[in-house]
């Protein structure tokens, strides 16, 4: 059971930012260290099970900010330009990535349809719109709320993200459908290649743990806010 303090039920008095924001616990084994000052490409280690605690990003946030613009404006393009095209008795025919969902749901097979719609429009748009409003929210000098709370969600939106099986199963499709008709590559199938190698590079390149240092604790902000409402109260 949770003790109440004065801070009201479910925060305890004792649940503050530590004095040292070097110390660590490993997600791993759960020790307790203290991570050394590290220079840009360096990374601290568990001393005892080895993994990797902590990656050094050079200008990580700036970075991954111009990486998911890129990645926004592939992403526009991915589902409003064609996908593929096939050419087959003089009869041309086009489909976007949606378009192709879409045929699914009207040949029967709902479910795999929701799933395409899912992973491949819904989820790498919301991974990219929570990059763009946690990496703007963290320029400010104190950010907001909110931008803790997108950054605990982005993993999900990554977890549903599949565009690389997505662009595995049409370039396989690719070879079985070139032996009926003539395929035309669109635009799309070129931003869906470009949009899997933006994603490695934004994991690769942005930094939580730098967001996260700069979020300010909530049992702060209510403290803040409880000082506000006091001075208000004094001077009215």
């Amino acid at each position: 059971m949770q003790p109440r303090g004065e801070h009201g039920a479910g925060h305890h008095p004792l649940n503050q930012a530590l004095a040292d924001a070097s110390l660590m616990a490993c997600p791993n084994c759960d020790l307790l260290q203290k991570l050394p000052d590290l220079v840009p490409g360096q990374s601290a280690r568990c001393p005892r099970c080895d993994s990797e605690l902590w990656r050094k990003r050079e200008d990580s946030l700036n970075r991954s900010l111009a990486l998911t613009l890129a990645a926004a404006v592939l992403f526009v393009i991915t589902n409003t330009m064609p996908m593929l095209g096939l050419s087959a008795m003089g009869h041309q025919s086009f489909t976007t990535v949606f378009g192709g969902a879409e045929l699914l749901w009207q040949h029967g097979m709902p479910v795999v349809s929701l799933l395409v719609f899912l992973s491949v429009i819904v989820a790498p748009a919301l991974q990219i719109i929570f990059l763009l409003l946690v990496l703007l929210g963290a320029q400010c000098e104190l950010p907001p709320a909110w931008v803790g709370t997108l950054l605990r969600h982005l993993p999900s939106t990554r977890l549903w993200s599949m565009l690389e099986v997505m662009l595995l199963g049409v370039l396989v499709a690719l070879t079985k459908i070139a032996e009926y008709a003539t395929v035309i590559p669109g635009h799309a199938i070129f931003t869906v290649g470009g949009l899997v190698i933006l994603f490695a590079a934004i994991q690769s390149i942005f930094d939580p743990r730098e967001v996260w240092q700069r979020v300010e604790w909530a049992e702060a902000r209510r403290q803040k806010s409880a000082a506000d409402a006091a001075m208000k109260e004094a001077t009215a």
